[in-house]
């Protein structure tokens, strides 16, 4: 019997500022790569194994919980890829906690994991992403949204599969709508139970 595949967990921002971080994404990511919507990874490999207690801690991480703000700080470099910087200490508390919790699980990647981002661009030359750096700086301006859920996905290669939607108190809870291609920032759903790349 195959071991199961991996599990990622990310956080699921407000609507409106989802929609504008999935448009620039499509707008710069390489098309043939990008299976995923814009999205904010704060855990990248967890144990399908352990799924049923990953599922227990996420849920009494998100319950009661008001959904906590997050800014849009800067836009910054990946090397061959863009990101932008989102600072937020009550979803760095949550993921802190979490990480303890499931210490002796995490991968490296996920032990010295200390920045929330959303990748808008990633796997082009030096040279484009100096350009894009350069283009979105330009036109950036800070703003203040929400982290509205945790999401709970299968890693499967490329696109990822959900499992459920955590929504912070007053938001929705179950499984993220869509289609599980284009579906890390999905907003709704009550818990029903990029090609090779995470970014």
């Amino acid at each position: 019997m195959p071991e199961p595949v991996p599990l990622i967990l990310s956080a699921v921002l407000d609507a409106p500022v989802q929609r504008r971080l999935d448009a620039l994404r499509r707008m710069h990511f390489p098309p043939d790569r990008n299976h995923l919507d814009a999205h904010v990874t704060l855990f990248h490999h967890l144990p399908g194994t352990e799924e049923d207690a990953v599922t227990e801690a996420v849920d009494e991480a998100v319950r009661g919980c008001p959904a906590p703000p997050v800014d849009l700080t800067r836009v910054r470099s990946l090397g061959r890829g863009v990101a932008v910087t989102l600072a937020s200490p009550g979803l760095a508390a949550i993921r802190t906690g979490l990480a303890q919790r499931w210490g002796s699980w995490l991968t490296a990647q996920d032990c010295t994991k200390r920045d929330l981002h959303v990748t808008v661009q990633n796997k082009v030359t030096a040279q484009e992403a100096r350009a894009l750096l350069a283009e979105l700086t330009g036109e950036f301006v800070a703003e203040r949204t929400r982290a509205v859920a945790l999401a709970l996905w299968r890693y499967r290669g490329g696109p990822w599969e959900p499992v459920a939607r955590f929504g912070f108190a007053g938001e929705e809870r179950g499984l993220p709508d869509g289609s599980a291609s284009r579906t890390p920032g999905s907003s709704s759903g009550t818990r029903g139970t990029d090609t090779g790349s995470r970014a």
